[in-house]
């Protein structure tokens, strides 16, 4: 198979940028007025697997809308279960929005019922903390398929690449860091054209009670059951998973999150005996999401 970049097509003349709105990380998401129109129904099928995934992900308690929490900012002792002197957490720097094409909607907002993410895929990856190595391959830019299925084990990659084929995503941007602890982080962020196609691959994926697509280097992975529903912003859902012991030769934390049109996989590796911190995880987890929602 030989390797083809997955990157937007541009045509037009480029429209003067809205400017980007802070995050805060100290607000609950805030809940968008209802849309006027009624998105276009998503195929039979695609509703029927949706209802399947989400009924599992709701019975191990890892899909809800709540108050999320922006663990990069906050006090320690604000954080249910994160009260101690130090829990390990990276130094991300501030986040902010991107700036959206002029005219373009919010991803949820009341304009934009089809959930469209309008602002560039790359714009819309968590940044690397302080004290981290970047990855060459994976530098925050638009990445190729291929790339993309080196996250999985090479027994699977063909059947990825077909799905993949069958619902072809509009563009792929990722990217890696190795912490000093050896961890290694890799975000990947894949927008397809609808949310049926995003939610449909989820669930062809086999994501929901269980991890689905088995990722390289992993073994027995299981719902993690450290991962509160309170951690999802409305509008995204989340599925998150760690190895169990006895791994191999690293240990694993992964998660899929649901965004409207976008689908981001966050994966934690840590090499040797001990496994990958769950705290630093998390919050990479959920500043990436808040990003998306």
């Amino acid at each position: 198979m030989s390797e083809q970049t997955v990157v937007p097509g541009a045509t037009g003349t480029p429209a003067m940028p809205e400017a980007p709105p802070p995050v805060d990380v100290f607000a609950p998401p805030v809940t968008p007025p209802e849309a006027p129109d009624a998105p276009p129904k998503p195929p039979r099928r695609v509703l029927r697997a949706v209802a399947r995934w989400t009924a599992a992900a709701l019975a191990f308690g890892v899909l809800g809308t709540g108050t999320a929490f922006g663990i990069a900012s906050l006090e320690r002792t604000d954080v249910p279960g994160l009260a101690t002197e130090d829990d390990g957490r990276w130094d991300y720097p501030e986040l902010s929005l991107p700036a959206l094409p002029a005219g373009s909607p919010r991803p949820f907002g009341a304009g934009n019922p089809a959930e469209i993410h309008h602002a560039d895929l790359r714009d819309l990856l968590l940044p690397a903390p302080a004290g981290a190595v970047p990855d060459k391959k994976l530098s925050g830019g638009w990445i190729s398929t291929e790339t993309f299925l080196d996250a999985y084990r090479q027994q699977d990659r063909q059947s990825v690449a077909q799905l993949l084929k069958d619902a072809p995503p509009r563009h792929i941007a990722a990217r890696g860091w190795t912490m000093p602890d050896g961890t290694v982080s890799r975000i990947y962020l894949v927008r397809f054209n609808s949310t049926a196609f995003a939610s449909g691959m989820i669930d062809d994926l086999n994501v929901g009670s269980s991890a689905g697509t088995p990722l390289d280097r992993t073994d027995t992975t299981e719902i993690d059951g450290s991962w509160s529903s309170q951690n999802d912003f409305e509008n995204t859902s989340s599925f998150v998973f760690a190895e169990q012991a006895p791994f191999g030769a690293e240990h694993v934390r992964q998660a899929y999150t649901l965004a409207g049109d976008t689908i981001a996989l966050v994966v934690h590796e840590r090499p040797g005996k001990r496994e990958a911190d769950r705290i630093p995880f998390q919050q990479t987890l959920i500043l990436q999401n808040q990003l998306l929602a």
